[in-house]
């Protein structure tokens, strides 16, 4: 909430700046409790990054075409899965150089990069679109009459921050099951990087051979995710894209937990899947309560709850993939097919209660909201009779 007073080109490029030169001490660092100061901090930083991303995107596209951005926007997270593995690596091989060991030069390198990144950024990002340079006045129109006229915007806002708005916010159960989406959906991302490494080495590759051949698992989930995307925003539709990634992924676990009767090739292949499957659903999570969500204010607050609570799964998947059930880890595939479907019950729950709310709206029985105070009328965001949700 605090980025909606801020200037995107210069609130991003901070921390991504600041999480950089922490990334860079950490390869500096002498004690244990250092490292885990500066790993607070540099949570701490990374945390505003994605809800920020998430809210200013929203802020130049349609509902139904914000799903493909943000699709291809975390396949930069696929991509980064597909080749850090490899980079560190080969930072790796620096071992001893000027005294310093090659883990350390891991972090000193990429923190150094990302900062420089970071600089250069300051001038990549837009500004909010009623500010942005690259766009004419007739543009700038034009963008706030094709966003105003998407799912009654231009009367479902919420432009005021005050008493009412916080009880709207806070007490729209779409949120909190849209972040329960988000962090049952979301825990393959992270599970991917304990199990994964496991299953390629029995094939008897060498370390970096076997991160060689993590690349097709990512690369055949980029593209998934980046089609799934394109045919929910063609389609206008969520859920049943969220199910159908539960379905993929929970194949490939499901062949995981009964790993012993498959071959080495079998895995590999459940691996395909539980990647795919999982990749799927995060950014349509996000997209959609982003679309169901209406007004500057509740969408800034909607988007870091969701990111906020669904991160959790990160603490999770640390825990649950065991070193001493390795490889054939009941306790993290277990887990995780569970959080999964978790996720895909909170979808269904999400999806019904929009499709009962619609239906409601539609026959005007929520009309009587219109008779209230006029400045509550004027910032009801997506509370508003007028709006209909995407399913």
């Amino acid at each position: 909430m605090v980025f909606r007073k801020t200037k995107p080109e210069y609130y991003l490029p901070f921390l991504m700046f600041s999480w950089a030169i922490i990334n860079m001490c950490m390869g500096f660092v002498k004690t244990y409790q250092g490292l885990v100061i500066l790993r607070f901090f540099l949570g701490t930083f990374e945390a505003g990054i994605l809800p920020a991303i998430i809210y200013l995107t929203s802020m130049y596209y349609k509902r139904h075409e914000f799903q493909t951005r943000m699709s291809f926007f975390f396949c930069s997270t696929v991509i980064g899965g597909a080749f850090g593995g490899l980079l560190a690596y080969a930072i790796a091989d620096l071992d001893g150089r000027y005294g310093i060991a090659g883990w350390r030069w891991i972090f000193i390198i990429e923190g150094t990069v990302t900062a420089g990144i970071a600089i250069g950024a300051v001038f990549l990002i837009v500004d909010w679109p009623e500010h942005c340079h690259f766009l004419t006045p007739e543009e700038k129109k034009l963008l706030e009459l094709r966003l105003a006229s998407d799912g009654a915007r231009s009367l479902a806002r919420m432009d005021t921050l005050n008493a009412y708005a916080y009880r709207r916010i806070l007490t729209d159960w779409k949120v909190w099951l849209g972040a329960l989406v988000y962090m049952g959906v979301g825990i393959t991302g992270y599970a991917t990087t304990f199990f994964m490494p496991t299953i390629l080495r029995e094939f008897g590759w060498a370390a970096r051979e076997a991160q060689v051949h993590t690349i097709p698992v990512y690369a055949v989930s980029a593209v998934g995710m980046v089609t799934v995307a394109y045919l929910s925003d063609w389609f206008k539709h969520r859920y049943g894209f969220i199910i159908l990634g539960c379905s993929i992924a929970t194949v490939g676990y499901v062949m995981l937990l009964c790993q012993e009767r498959l071959s080495s090739e079998a895995k590999y292949a459940a691996v395909f899947l539980v990647s795919l499957g999982g990749f799927i659903c995060p950014p349509i999570a996000l997209a959609w309560l982003a679309n169901n969500v209406s007004g500057h204010w509740k969408r800034a607050f909607a988007s870091a709850a969701q990111v906020a609570l669904g991160n959790i799964t990160g603490i999770v998947a640390a825990l649950i993939y065991r070193q001493e059930e390795s490889p054939r880890y009941p306790t993290g595939y277990g887990v995780s097919v569970a959080f999964m479907w978790i996720g895909a019950v909170a979808a269904s729950l999400l999806f019904a209660g929009m499709f009962i709310e619609n239906r409601i709206r539609d026959a005007g029985k929520r009309d009587g909201r219109l008779s209230r105070p006029k400045e509550e009328v004027d910032n009801m965001g997506d509370y508003h009779p007028s709006f209909r949700f995407t399913l």
